[in-house]
């Protein structure tokens, strides 16, 4: 019954939203304990386990023959959380913007997510024209998007060092000492168990949850690419609006909007463990639409990069990169990808 459907998604999604806070506060212990940053813990753990969900869901989705269902929510749950970015940022009235010079460190992580989402267009666009065979069973277009996926998680990492060590040298010519001391008093063990914990509880309720909502979808009517881009999705990205509303919340800017890229890079990554588990090649049997979808992630995304470099301070609406542009073409998008699909 719809009532009690409606009552499992109300308790199941606050179960998601106690477990996302939980991760995001305690991703920043970890950040402060390791002395990796922000950046790198959001954007590479905090993003990984909030990306989780739609894993399961998508595994389920395809073993079942929806092949479309979860392309969408892979797509879908990304377009999301550029709309949670841009709604939170324009939601930020004093202090530090996200798209903005502030972020301006993510504009490599931004990058990174551009470049394997054009891959995954690109792969859904020329599959049916391009007999590209497979390597152990995983298409060519997969193999891509990890390679590049891994060369440029590790860039991200080398870069972070060196802006880490570039501070510390900072801090030691003002007569500053150094945060090595800081690292070492703060707890390690406990942020990294309740970490556990929250990632354990996440992965078992958030395919719970997409469940429930997609028999929800069900009675809309709607048509299955558009449900799996953004009903399922909006679900399944939950987790990472929970976590990036914490973020800017206990003031870890840094960790909202690496989780934010970061999610949408893993998220395209995921294409390669789905591509494994379907028979035959994924990106030959979606639907073209989602190529649309890709496309709208990639001109976002830019849009996100371009205002977090831009060094104007007063911004025309619509005009020059920011929130307001970046929100208007992903309501423009998800427009299109509905009419389209």
């Amino acid at each position: 019954m719809p009532v009690l459907l409606v009552g499992q998604f109300v308790l199941l999604a606050g179960a998601v939203a106690i477990a996302g806070s939980l991760l995001a506060r305690s991703a920043d212990r970890i950040a402060e304990a390791t002395g990796l940053g922000r950046l790198l813990v959001g954007s590479l753990l905090l993003a990984g386990v909030t990306s989780l969900p739609e894993l399961s869901v998508d595994i389920a989705a395809i073993r079942s023959g929806f092949v479309d269902l979860a392309a969408g929510d892979l797509l879908g749950s990304s377009l999301m959380n550029l709309l949670i970015l841009a709604a939170v940022d324009l939601s930020v009235r004093s202090g530090k913007k996200m798209l903005s010079r502030e972020g301006a460190a993510h504009a490599l992580s931004a990058i990174l997510c551009i470049a394997v989402t054009s891959l995954a267009g690109l792969a859904i666009v020329t599959s049916d024209k391009l007999a590209t065979g497979s390597f152990f069973g995983i298409s060519p277009w997969s193999w891509a998007i990890l390679l590049a996926y891994i060369f440029g998680a590790r860039m991200i990492f080398l870069n972070q060092r060196i802006a880490l060590r570039i501070s510390a040298e900072a801090q030691s010519g003002d007569n500053i000492s150094p945060p090595t001391k800081a690292i070492h008093k703060t707890p390690f063990l406990l942020p990294s168990l309740v970490f556990g914990i929250a990632a354990t509880v996440l992965c078992f309720v958030g395919p719970q949850l997409a469940h429930v909502a997609g028999a929800l979808a069900e009675e809309t009517g709607l048509g299955g690419t558009f449900v799996g881009t953004t009903l399922v999705a909006v679900t399944t990205s939950l987790p990472e609006l929970v976590a990036s509303l914490t973020a800017i919340r206990i003031g870890a800017i840094d960790l909202a909007i690496g989780n934010a890229f970061g999610s949408n890079a893993f998220n395209i990554v995921l294409f390669v463990v789905l591509d494994g588990f379907y028979d035959g090649s994924i990106f030959l049997s979606v639907s073209e639409v989602h190529a649309v979808t890709a496309f709208v992630i990639c001109l976002a995304t830019a849009i996100a990069a371009l205002g977090q470099l831009y060094h104007g301070e007063r911004r025309i609406p619509f005009v020059e990169p920011d929130a307001f542009l970046m929100f208007f073409v992903i309501l423009g998008g998800l427009f299109l990808i509905y009419s389209l699909g």
